[in-house]
This record gives structure tokens, sequence and C-alpha cells, in this order.
């Protein structure tokens, strides 16, 4: 079993004893999802993969979020913010953008990449560093800008 996994069923069980029920909700979500795709997919899944399927239920309660802000449901603005924090404990600290920076150097020193042509090479070596501690959108729109500039 994978060590995320084993620390979401750990937080899980501790807010069950704490009575704690916005957490525990949340924490069943997130494990009924890691579920699923273990079932759909028929393999265990790896920490990577759990992070992948964080990010996706982490841009999903964003997205509502905004939508439940926009309409003026606090309501359900609250419950989604009280999920994203949930999810954001067991997410890799977020780089900077000078950390953020340094990968994207590193890439491009790593491929050779010069133009916006070479996007894609680029993306694939930089994507496994920076997944889940970025927002894949902002890189790609910065990647593409610097392979645009030169």
């Amino acid at each position: 079993m994978s060590a995320l996994k084993e620390s979401i069923g750990e937080a899980t069980k501790d807010a069950m004893r704490a009575r704690a029920k916005e957490r525990l909700a949340a924490l069943r979500l997130m494990n009924a999802e890691i579920k699923r795709v273990e079932v759909d997919t028929r393999k265990i899944l790896s920490d990577d993969d759990i992070l992948q399927i964080l990010n996706r239920m982490l841009k999903q309660r964003q997205d509502s979020l905004q939508q439940y802000e926009a309409a003026g449901r606090e309501d359900l603005a609250a419950v989604e913010r009280q999920e994203i924090e949930v999810i954001r404990e067991f997410m890799p600290a977020p780089l900077s953008d000078a950390e953020l920076e340094a990968e994207i150097n590193a890439a491009v020193t790593a491929t050779g990449a010069s133009s916006p042509k070479d996007m894609g090479a680029l993306m694939n070596v930089l994507r496994p560093r920076v997944q889940g501690r970025a927002d894949m959108g902002q890189v790609s729109a910065r990647v593409k800008a610097r392979l645009a500039g030169g």
C-alpha cells in the first residue's frame, strides 16, 4: 500500500475518533475516489497516481468554489473550502516562482528546447517534476511564453 494512501486512511480513523464530521466527509470522498480508480484500472496505485487524483479533486473543488461564490451561495462555498483545505494537507508543498523557474530552466537544458515545436518534449520532462506542486496550466503558459521568446 502506498504511504500516501495509508496516511489518508489514518487521518480518516483519527477524524472518526474526533467526531470531526466535515473533515471525515472530505477524507471519505478522497478514499472513495482512490478506491474507484483502483477498481476501474485494476491496479494498486502509487503515490504519484494518488497525487494525480488529489490534484484533479482539488481542481474540481476550486472550480466549484468559484461558481458558488459567483452565485452567492456561501453555504456551499464553505463546504468546498473545507474540502480544499483537507485535500491540500496531503499534497506536496507548492513550488515557489523561483523553484518553478529553476525546474523549467533545468528541463530546457535537458531537452535543448528552443522553439514552440519543442514544447511537447519539454513538458514530458517537466511534468513528473512539478505534477501536484504547480498548476500545470500555468506551467504550460510559462513554458510557451519562454519558448516563443527564444
